[in-house]
């Protein structure tokens, strides 16, 4: 009895890994199993989605896109370049669109498309805020028309956005593609830190790898200043489990530093004093509220506000 159970139990472990293995390598006998599957139980293919994507899941197209002409820059055309990670991507809780037409656009691959979530040039298909940010830059009065031209890839960290980092030829690709479009980048927005906080990056790593970022921008013509946000704050355990209150926080401590060593680095949003626990749809990704805030924030600081109104 001992052994005809031994032997039952090693064929059920053969075949666990021969079923695991022809599966994964799609190998007899997985494929006509599951032809077999869907003809029984009658499973219907997946819908065709609507989006597409490259190979480091950034977004690179959508049905829903209204393609329109690109707008001329003027000096009231705000080109705004951004980049990071997930918060500044299409992970936002809140989905947003033009209000002006094509006075508001996403500019990708030499082509632009009416500004609405999700934007093209970044990861995930969720809302974000850059548009309500282009809407609210128009209402102010401040600009006639605003091209978004966002890069940024969630869960990102400072590192893959240097020289060697596999997103720096990557931007320096969208670089190009702006300038073969006539535009003139009038502002560079970041908004990453949350992932490196997590990896145990030091302050000065930090720094010197954003430093090499931004030596990409300036040696292929970008001379706008690079808004650099205080962004560290993610509290879902798959991040790590952000702590309130960390003594010595090395990734705010580089970005603020940052923000004072000149070289065109202002000082962003501070999104970890800005938003509380309501803003957050998932305590990590920017909510609705939250949204309205670091919008209005971003207003402040690219009409010319005083830090101090950008980080209320």
């Amino acid at each position: 009895m001992r052994k005809t159970l031994i032997v039952g139990g090693a064929a059920l472990i053969a075949i666990y890994f021969v079923g695991g293995m022809s599966a994964r390598h799609e190998i007899f006998p997985w494929p006509q199993l599951s032809a077999l599957r869907k003809t029984v139980v009658g499973e219907k293919p997946a819908a065709p989605s609507r989006y597409s994507f490259d190979d480091k899941e950034r977004l690179i197209g959508d049905e829903s896109k209204t393609s329109v002409t690109c707008p001329t820059q003027t000096d009231r055309t705000a080109v705004l370049l951004i980049l990071g990670q997930s918060n500044a991507a299409n992970d936002g809780g809140q989905r947003h669109r033009s209000n002006y037409g094509a006075r508001v656009v996403n500019a990708f691959d030499k082509r632009c498309f009416i500004a609405a979530s999700p934007l093209l040039g970044s990861t995930d298909t969720k809302g974000e805020y850059w548009t309500l940010l282009a809407n609210n830059l128009i209402a102010s009065g401040q600009y006639d028309s605003v091209v978004l031209a966002p890069l940024a890839y969630s869960g990102s960290e400072v590192a893959r956005w240097a020289p060697g980092g596999d997103i720096n030829p990557v931007l320096v690709d969208t670089m190009k593609q702006l300038q073969d479009s006539n535009y003139r980048i009038t502002s560079v927005l970041w908004v990453q830190g949350e992932a490196d906080l997590v990896l145990g990056t030091t302050a000065e790593a930090y720094q010197q790898r954003f430093m090499s970022m931004v030596d990409t921008l300036r040696q292929h013509g970008v001379e706008a200043p690079v808004y650099i946000s205080t962004a560290s704050k993610c509290l879902e355990p798959s991040n790590g489990g952000f702590k309130e209150h960390i003594p010595d926080n090395p990734i705010v401590r580089a970005q603020l530093a940052l923000s004072k060593s000149g070289h065109g680095i202002r000082e962003g949003v501070n999104s970890d004093a800005l938003l509380d626990g309501d803003d957050r749809y998932d305590d990590c990704h920017i909510g609705g509220s939250g949204a309205e805030k670091v919008s209005r924030a971003w207003l402040n600081l690219l009409r010319g506000g005083s830090r101090l109104e950008a980080s209320r």
